[in-house]
């Protein structure tokens, strides 16, 4: 295959990964999930980093088997092939997620708009997410219902939810 297809190929699959991994969690199909990412990935979804594939299930979890239902939606991916190692990319998409849990105090639901940042390798079983970056961009709704804290872009303040108009 000519490196032009080669980066063709490797683009769709590296969006089929990010994807994957939105349709992972909204089914808690946990084996899906592993297969996005390398055993020894190392994600930043606000607070410290957490390191290794087995944090990463163990967040999402967490976070997710207390709701009734959650839609991860993503788009606008973007991937980068490094021009020097086609074994190697980048890949930047937004992420629009909703979190559904009946009978919370202070509201059952719970929005988080923000984007991903990756790190991917090419390994014998495929693209790979090798490293996680979770950017807020916007909240609405209930934070309580998350378990864990969730930063702003700058990663130093809480996300600060919107006022109702």
């Amino acid at each position: 295959m000519t490196d032009a297809l080669t980066i063709l190929q490797a683009k769709q699959d590296i969006s089929d990964v990010v994807f994957a991994y939105g349709y992972a969690l909204d089914n808690r199909d946990w084996d899906r999930l592993r297969s996005c990412f390398t055993p020894d990935v190392v994600g930043r979804y606000g607070g410290e980093p957490i390191e290794g594939y087995e944090g990463i299930e163990a967040m999402c979890r967490a976070t997710l088997e207390p709701m009734a239902v959650s839609q991860h939606l993503i788009g606008n991916v973007v991937v980068t092939i490094d021009a020097d190692d086609l074994d190697r990319a980048a890949s930047v998409c937004y992420l629009h997620a909703q979190h559904v849990r009946p009978g919370t105090e202070g509201g059952e639901q719970f929005i988080f708009a923000g984007r991903y940042l990756d790190r991917l390798v090419r390994t014998a079983e495929g693209w790979r997410i090798a490293g996680r970056t979770l950017e807020a961009m916007w909240t609405s709704g209930n934070p309580a219902m998350i378990a864990r804290p969730l930063r702003t872009l700058a990663g130093s303040q809480p996300v600060v939810t919107p006022p109702a108009s």
